[in-house]
Protein backbone atom coordinates (compact mmCIF):
# COMPACT_ATOMS: atom_id res chain seq x y z
CA UNK A 1 0.00 0.00 0.00
CA UNK A 2 1.16 3.20 -0.43
CA UNK A 3 1.63 5.95 2.89
CA UNK A 4 -0.65 8.69 2.00
CA UNK A 5 -4.40 8.63 0.62
CA UNK A 6 -6.99 11.05 -0.58
CA UNK A 7 -9.68 12.12 2.10
CA UNK A 8 -11.96 14.74 2.68
CA UNK A 9 -11.72 16.90 5.71
CA UNK A 10 -14.12 18.70 8.01
CA UNK A 11 -12.36 22.36 8.34
CA UNK A 12 -14.07 23.42 10.87
CA UNK A 13 -17.86 23.40 11.83
CA UNK A 14 -20.22 24.96 8.98
CA UNK A 15 -22.16 24.03 5.88
CA UNK A 16 -21.42 21.92 2.70
CA UNK A 17 -18.34 24.33 1.51
CA UNK A 18 -16.34 23.38 4.83
CA UNK A 19 -15.72 19.97 3.30
CA UNK A 20 -12.31 19.91 1.32
CA UNK A 21 -10.39 17.34 -0.33
CA UNK A 22 -6.82 16.55 1.56
CA UNK A 23 -4.51 14.00 2.10
CA UNK A 24 -3.23 11.43 5.08
CA UNK A 25 -1.78 8.21 6.26
CA UNK A 26 -2.73 5.34 5.42
CA UNK A 27 -4.39 4.03 9.14
CA UNK A 28 -2.93 0.94 10.55
CA UNK A 29 -5.31 -1.84 11.76
CA UNK A 30 -5.53 -1.93 15.65
CA UNK A 31 -6.60 -5.23 17.80
CA UNK A 32 -9.64 -6.71 16.27
CA UNK A 33 -9.62 -3.80 13.14
CA UNK A 34 -8.97 -4.26 9.57
CA UNK A 35 -8.17 -1.74 7.12
CA UNK A 36 -10.67 -1.43 3.95
CA UNK A 37 -9.65 0.15 0.24
CA UNK A 38 -12.63 1.97 -0.48
CA UNK A 39 -14.47 1.77 -3.66
CA UNK A 40 -17.76 3.77 -2.51
CA UNK A 41 -18.93 5.43 0.70
CA UNK A 42 -22.10 5.96 1.80
CA UNK A 43 -23.37 9.91 2.98
CA UNK A 44 -25.82 10.12 5.22
CA UNK A 45 -27.95 12.67 7.95
CA UNK A 46 -25.06 11.74 10.54
CA UNK A 47 -22.24 13.12 8.38
CA UNK A 48 -24.31 16.74 8.14
CA UNK A 49 -24.07 16.73 11.63
CA UNK A 50 -20.75 16.25 12.17
CA UNK A 51 -19.52 18.74 9.46
CA UNK A 52 -22.16 20.88 11.45
CA UNK A 53 -20.42 20.19 14.55
CA UNK A 54 -23.28 18.98 16.37
CA UNK A 55 -21.99 15.17 16.30
CA UNK A 56 -18.90 14.60 17.30
CA UNK A 57 -17.05 11.53 16.91
CA UNK A 58 -16.55 8.74 19.70
CA UNK A 59 -13.58 8.37 21.57
CA UNK A 60 -10.56 7.38 19.28
CA UNK A 61 -12.15 7.11 16.14
CA UNK A 62 -11.11 9.16 12.99
CA UNK A 63 -12.42 12.49 12.95
CA UNK A 64 -13.20 12.59 9.12
CA UNK A 65 -16.90 12.08 8.25
CA UNK A 66 -18.54 8.77 6.99
CA UNK A 67 -20.14 5.80 8.80
CA UNK A 68 -20.00 2.95 5.88
CA UNK A 69 -18.48 2.05 2.76
CA UNK A 70 -17.94 -1.39 0.50
CA UNK A 71 -14.72 -2.36 -0.90
CA UNK A 72 -11.58 -4.65 -0.30
CA UNK A 73 -9.67 -5.72 3.21
CA UNK A 74 -6.04 -4.95 2.86
CA UNK A 75 -4.84 -5.60 5.93
CA UNK A 76 -5.99 -7.11 9.35
CA UNK A 77 -5.07 -6.53 12.56
CA UNK A 78 -4.55 -9.23 15.17
CA UNK A 79 -7.42 -11.38 17.04
CA UNK A 80 -8.92 -10.76 13.62
CA UNK A 81 -10.04 -14.60 12.16
CA UNK A 82 -13.08 -14.21 10.38
CA UNK A 83 -11.80 -11.85 8.17
CA UNK A 84 -9.09 -12.10 5.62
CA UNK A 85 -6.95 -9.62 3.08
CA UNK A 86 -8.74 -10.02 0.11
CA UNK A 87 -12.39 -10.18 0.98
CA UNK A 88 -14.93 -7.69 -0.58
CA UNK A 89 -16.91 -6.69 2.29
CA UNK A 90 -19.40 -4.26 3.10
CA UNK A 91 -18.74 -2.24 6.62
CA UNK A 92 -20.31 0.08 9.44
CA UNK A 93 -17.82 2.64 9.98
CA UNK A 94 -17.12 4.50 13.11
CA UNK A 95 -15.88 7.17 11.37
CA UNK A 96 -13.52 7.84 8.40
CA UNK A 97 -15.31 6.82 5.43
CA UNK A 98 -14.54 9.80 3.19
CA UNK A 99 -10.96 8.71 2.38
CA UNK A 100 -9.48 5.77 0.44
CA UNK A 101 -8.56 3.66 3.25
CA UNK A 102 -10.83 3.24 6.44
CA UNK A 103 -10.33 0.59 9.83
CA UNK A 104 -13.02 -0.60 11.39
CA UNK A 105 -13.42 -4.12 13.64
CA UNK A 106 -13.88 -7.13 11.93
CA UNK A 107 -17.15 -7.55 13.86
CA UNK A 108 -18.51 -4.81 11.88
CA UNK A 109 -17.95 -6.14 8.09
CA UNK A 110 -20.72 -7.83 6.26
CA UNK A 111 -19.76 -10.02 3.31
CA UNK A 112 -21.14 -8.39 0.03
CA UNK A 113 -24.40 -10.01 -1.07
CA UNK A 114 -24.77 -11.57 -3.85
CA UNK A 115 -25.74 -9.91 -6.72
CA UNK A 116 -24.58 -6.67 -5.53
CA UNK A 117 -22.23 -4.54 -6.60
CA UNK A 118 -19.53 -2.58 -4.35
CA UNK A 119 -21.84 0.44 -4.87
CA UNK A 120 -25.17 -1.04 -4.12
CA UNK A 121 -23.02 -2.67 -0.79
CA UNK A 122 -21.90 0.85 0.53
CA UNK A 123 -25.75 1.93 1.01
CA UNK A 124 -26.30 -1.12 2.94
CA UNK A 125 -24.69 -0.67 6.46
CA UNK A 126 -25.59 2.18 8.24
CA UNK A 127 -29.15 2.17 7.05
CA UNK A 128 -29.52 -1.83 7.90
CA UNK A 129 -27.91 -1.58 11.16
CA UNK A 130 -30.41 1.10 12.02
CA UNK A 131 -33.36 -0.45 10.93
CA UNK A 132 -33.07 -3.38 12.33
CA UNK A 133 -31.86 -2.24 15.61
CA UNK A 134 -34.80 0.19 16.06
CA UNK A 135 -37.63 -1.74 13.95
CA UNK A 136 -36.98 -4.81 15.19
CA UNK A 137 -35.03 -5.05 18.17
CA UNK A 138 -36.05 -2.04 19.93
CA UNK A 139 -39.63 -1.47 18.12
CA UNK A 140 -40.19 -5.34 18.51
CA UNK A 141 -42.42 -5.26 14.87
CA UNK A 142 -44.36 -8.43 14.15
CA UNK A 143 -46.04 -9.88 11.18
CA UNK A 144 -49.10 -8.28 10.64
CA UNK A 145 -48.78 -5.34 12.34
CA UNK A 146 -49.52 -1.64 11.21
CA UNK A 147 -45.93 0.32 10.58
CA UNK A 148 -45.55 3.95 9.74
CA UNK A 149 -42.17 5.14 8.92
CA UNK A 150 -42.01 8.84 8.20
CA UNK A 151 -39.67 10.23 5.52
CA UNK A 152 -40.13 7.13 3.07
CA UNK A 153 -38.45 8.19 0.24
CA UNK A 154 -35.34 8.60 2.45
CA UNK A 155 -32.08 5.85 2.63
CA UNK A 156 -33.69 4.76 6.07
CA UNK A 157 -37.22 5.32 4.57
CA UNK A 158 -36.86 2.98 1.99
CA UNK A 159 -34.72 0.47 3.68
CA UNK A 160 -37.34 0.26 6.72
CA UNK A 161 -40.43 -0.11 3.68
CA UNK A 162 -38.89 -3.13 2.36
CA UNK A 163 -37.37 -4.87 5.56
CA UNK A 164 -41.17 -4.65 7.47
CA UNK A 165 -42.92 -5.88 4.14
CA UNK A 166 -40.43 -8.47 3.77
CA UNK A 167 -41.10 -9.61 7.52
CA UNK A 168 -44.93 -9.72 7.26
CA UNK A 169 -46.14 -6.02 8.85
CA UNK A 170 -48.84 -4.14 6.97
CA UNK A 171 -46.70 -0.76 6.03
CA UNK A 172 -47.77 3.27 5.54
CA UNK A 173 -45.31 5.77 4.52
CA UNK A 174 -45.02 9.72 4.85
CA UNK A 175 -43.91 11.42 2.13
CA UNK A 176 -43.53 14.82 0.72
CA UNK A 177 -44.56 14.41 -3.35
CA UNK A 178 -46.53 12.09 -5.26
CA UNK A 179 -43.47 10.71 -6.57
CA UNK A 180 -41.97 9.89 -3.17
CA UNK A 181 -45.01 8.47 -2.44
CA UNK A 182 -45.48 6.56 -5.49
CA UNK A 183 -41.91 4.98 -4.62
CA UNK A 184 -42.88 3.60 -1.46
CA UNK A 185 -45.37 1.91 -2.92
CA UNK A 186 -43.56 0.17 -5.24
CA UNK A 187 -40.98 -0.40 -2.32
CA UNK A 188 -44.15 -2.09 -0.41
CA UNK A 189 -46.16 0.42 1.65
CA UNK A 190 -50.03 -0.45 1.27
CA UNK A 191 -50.90 3.34 1.16
CA UNK A 192 -48.42 6.26 0.95
CA UNK A 193 -49.37 9.51 2.68
CA UNK A 194 -48.36 12.99 1.40
CA UNK A 195 -48.21 14.93 4.24
CA UNK A 196 -48.19 17.93 2.25
CA UNK A 197 -51.76 17.31 1.41
CA UNK A 198 -52.86 14.53 4.42
CA UNK A 199 -53.00 14.26 8.43
CA UNK A 200 -51.30 11.35 8.70
CA UNK A 201 -52.76 10.92 12.06
CA UNK A 202 -56.27 11.00 10.68
CA UNK A 203 -55.05 8.29 8.06
CA UNK A 204 -53.69 5.89 10.92
CA UNK A 205 -56.31 6.17 13.76
CA UNK A 206 -59.14 5.40 10.93
CA UNK A 207 -57.44 2.21 10.59
CA UNK A 208 -56.93 1.76 14.39
CA UNK A 209 -53.91 3.42 14.84
CA UNK A 210 -49.96 2.01 14.15
CA UNK A 211 -48.70 -0.81 16.71
CA UNK A 212 -45.19 1.06 15.89
CA UNK A 213 -44.04 4.45 14.31
CA UNK A 214 -40.23 4.89 13.21
CA UNK A 215 -39.59 8.69 13.50
CA UNK A 216 -37.00 10.90 12.32
CA UNK A 217 -38.84 14.33 11.89
CA UNK A 218 -39.25 15.03 15.58
CA UNK A 219 -40.49 18.50 16.53
CA UNK A 220 -44.54 18.82 16.39
CA UNK A 221 -44.90 15.42 14.97
CA UNK A 222 -44.13 13.72 18.34
CA UNK A 223 -47.55 14.87 20.16
CA UNK A 224 -49.20 13.65 16.77
CA UNK A 225 -47.08 10.30 16.34
CA UNK A 226 -48.80 9.16 20.10
CA UNK A 227 -51.88 10.33 18.60
CA UNK A 228 -51.47 8.10 15.79
CA UNK A 229 -50.89 5.07 17.86
CA UNK A 230 -52.90 2.50 18.50
CA UNK A 231 -53.09 1.23 22.29
CA UNK A 232 -50.23 -0.76 23.64
CA UNK A 233 -48.17 0.89 20.51
CA UNK A 234 -44.91 2.10 20.51
CA UNK A 235 -42.61 4.91 19.29
CA UNK A 236 -39.19 4.66 18.18
CA UNK A 237 -37.06 8.47 17.80
CA UNK A 238 -34.05 8.20 15.40
CA UNK A 239 -33.56 11.73 14.69
CA UNK A 240 -34.95 15.17 14.96
CA UNK A 241 -34.68 16.91 11.75
CA UNK A 242 -37.34 19.24 13.53
CA UNK A 243 -35.53 19.75 16.85
CA UNK A 244 -35.83 17.12 19.70
CA UNK A 245 -37.86 19.71 22.56
CA UNK A 246 -41.93 20.08 22.33
CA UNK A 247 -44.39 20.31 25.11
CA UNK A 248 -46.12 16.32 25.08
CA UNK A 249 -49.04 15.59 27.38
CA UNK A 250 -47.64 12.07 29.04
CA UNK A 251 -51.46 11.50 29.86
CA UNK A 252 -51.87 9.57 27.11
CA UNK A 253 -48.80 7.33 27.13
CA UNK A 254 -50.08 6.33 30.47
CA UNK A 255 -53.60 5.85 30.21
CA UNK A 256 -53.08 3.95 26.83
CA UNK A 257 -50.34 2.31 27.41
CA UNK A 258 -47.95 3.67 25.21
CA UNK A 259 -44.30 3.12 24.82
CA UNK A 260 -41.29 5.87 23.72
CA UNK A 261 -38.16 5.34 23.23
CA UNK A 262 -35.33 5.83 20.60
CA UNK A 263 -31.60 5.32 19.51
CA UNK A 264 -29.04 6.69 17.91
CA UNK A 265 -26.09 3.95 16.59
CA UNK A 266 -22.91 5.26 16.15
CA UNK A 267 -22.54 5.63 20.56
CA UNK A 268 -23.33 1.95 20.80
CA UNK A 269 -20.40 -0.39 21.68
CA UNK A 270 -18.69 -2.72 19.59
CA UNK A 271 -20.69 -5.62 21.27
CA UNK A 272 -24.00 -4.42 20.67
CA UNK A 273 -22.97 -3.74 16.77
CA UNK A 274 -21.65 -6.96 16.24
CA UNK A 275 -24.94 -8.82 17.46
CA UNK A 276 -26.87 -6.76 14.72
CA UNK A 277 -24.12 -7.34 12.27
CA UNK A 278 -24.51 -11.20 12.77
CA UNK A 279 -28.54 -10.66 12.83
CA UNK A 280 -28.28 -9.25 9.54
CA UNK A 281 -26.67 -11.77 8.31
CA UNK A 282 -28.66 -14.34 9.40
CA UNK A 283 -31.90 -12.70 8.79
CA UNK A 284 -31.06 -10.38 6.23
CA UNK A 285 -28.60 -11.13 3.63
CA UNK A 286 -30.61 -13.88 2.57
CA UNK A 287 -33.69 -11.83 1.61
CA UNK A 288 -31.13 -9.15 -0.23
CA UNK A 289 -29.46 -11.86 -2.15
CA UNK A 290 -33.09 -13.41 -2.53
CA UNK A 291 -34.20 -9.67 -4.47
CA UNK A 292 -36.69 -9.06 -1.82
CA UNK A 293 -34.97 -6.35 -0.63
CA UNK A 294 -32.22 -4.25 -2.07
CA UNK A 295 -30.67 -0.84 -1.40
CA UNK A 296 -32.17 2.28 -3.08
CA UNK A 297 -29.81 4.20 -4.88
CA UNK A 298 -30.31 7.85 -5.59
CA UNK A 299 -27.03 9.64 -6.88
CA UNK A 300 -23.01 9.17 -6.91
CA UNK A 301 -20.37 11.70 -6.67
CA UNK A 302 -17.02 11.32 -6.80
CA UNK A 303 -15.04 11.67 -3.16
CA UNK A 304 -13.54 15.29 -4.29
CA UNK A 305 -17.45 16.41 -4.61
CA UNK A 306 -18.45 15.91 -0.80
CA UNK A 307 -19.27 19.29 -0.67
CA UNK A 308 -22.02 19.16 -3.52
CA UNK A 309 -23.43 15.43 -2.01
CA UNK A 310 -24.34 16.89 1.27
CA UNK A 311 -26.14 20.08 -0.60
CA UNK A 312 -27.90 17.55 -2.34
CA UNK A 313 -29.21 15.59 0.73
CA UNK A 314 -29.57 18.69 2.35
CA UNK A 315 -32.06 19.41 -0.17
CA UNK A 316 -34.10 16.53 0.42
CA UNK A 317 -35.13 16.51 -3.17
CA UNK A 318 -32.87 12.58 -3.07
CA UNK A 319 -34.62 9.18 -2.75
CA UNK A 320 -32.81 6.62 -1.66
CA UNK A 321 -29.13 6.78 -0.70
CA UNK A 322 -25.97 8.98 -2.20
CA UNK A 323 -22.94 7.73 -2.19
CA UNK A 324 -19.35 8.70 -2.86
CA UNK A 325 -17.34 6.83 -5.51
CA UNK A 326 -13.56 6.46 -4.04
CA UNK A 327 -11.92 4.86 -6.54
Amino acid sequence: MPQMMRVVEITKPGGPEVLVPSTRPIPQPGHGEVVIKLAYAGVNRPDALQRAGLYDPPKGASDLPGLEGAGEVVAVGPGVSDVAEGDLVCALLPGGGYAEYATTPAAQCLPVPKGLSLKQAACLPETFFTVWTNVFQRGCLRAGERFLVHGGSSGIGTTAIQMARAFGARVFATAGSETKCAVCKELGAEQAINYREQEFVEVLRDLGGAHLILDMVGGAYLPRNLDALADDGRLVQIAFLQGPKIEVNFTQIMTRRLSVTGSTLRPQSPLAKTRIAQDLRRHVWPLIEAGRVAPILDSEFVLAEAAKAHTWMESSEHIGKIVLKVV
